[in-house]
C-alpha cells in the first residue's frame, strides 16, 4: 500500500523508519557516496540508502535500494551487516515546521570486484567514489555517514 504524502508525514511524526545503508567500496577502497537532492540531509553527500517496506525482506530491500539508487544490484545475501544506526534530523522530506524524522538504520557493507556504470535516480545530483580519509574530513560529507565508519572503529 502507498500512503499519499499526508499519511507518510503523520507516519514520521509517530514511528521511527527503518532503512538499509549500503557502504559500497570499489577495488581501491573508496567508497560511493551520492549528493542527496531531497530532504531530509538536503545537499549532503550519503551512502545509498533507503526504507525497508512492510513485508520485505532486509535483502530483498538491498537489491532494490541499489537497483533504484544505482543501476546495479547488490546481492542482499553477500552484503555484510556493519552495524545498526539511528539517523536523527530537525526535518522531513517534505520540509514541514516542527516535524523531525527518525531512522533506525541496518547499515551493509559490500565490496565491488569490477566498477560497473553508477547510473543516477532522481535522488542525486551526482555520484562519486571517496578515499575514506577524505569523506571522514569533508564538512560536505554528512555527519550519519561518517559515523558508519567513525563508531564502528574500523577501516570498512
Amino acid at each position: 500500500m502507498k500512503l499519499d504524502d499526508k499519511r507518510f508525514l503523520e507516519v514520521i511524526d509517530a514511528v521511527p523508519l527503518v532503512a538499509v545503508d549500503l557502504i559500497i567500496r570499489n577495488a581501491d577502497g573508496e567508497v560511493l557516496l551520492g549528493r542527496r537532492r531531497n530532504r531530509p540531509a538536503k545537499g549532503f553527500w550519503f551512502v545509498p540508502g533507503g526504507r525497508i517496506r512492510k513485508n520485505e525482506r532486509i535483502s530483498e530491500a538491498i537489491a532494490r535500494v541499489s537497483r533504484s539508487e544505482l543501476g546495479i544490484v547488490v546481492p542482499g545475501e553477500e552484503a555484510s551487516l556493519l552495524g545498526v544506526f539511528e539517523h536523527l534530523y530537525v526535518d522531513n522530506f517534505l520540509g514541514i515546521e516542527g516535524i523531525d524524522t527518525h531512522y533506525v538504520v541496518l547499515a551493509f557493507a559490500f565490496d565491488l570486484e569490477a566498477c560497473p556504470p553508477i547510473r543516477l535516480d532522481d535522488q542525486h545530483s551526482e555520484m562519486r567514489w571517496w578515499r575514506m580519509d577524505e569523506l571522514l574530513q569533508s564538512p560536505d560529507v554528512h555527519q550519519n555517514t561518517k559515523d558508519h565508519f567513525i563508531r564502528t572503529n574500523r577501516e570498512i
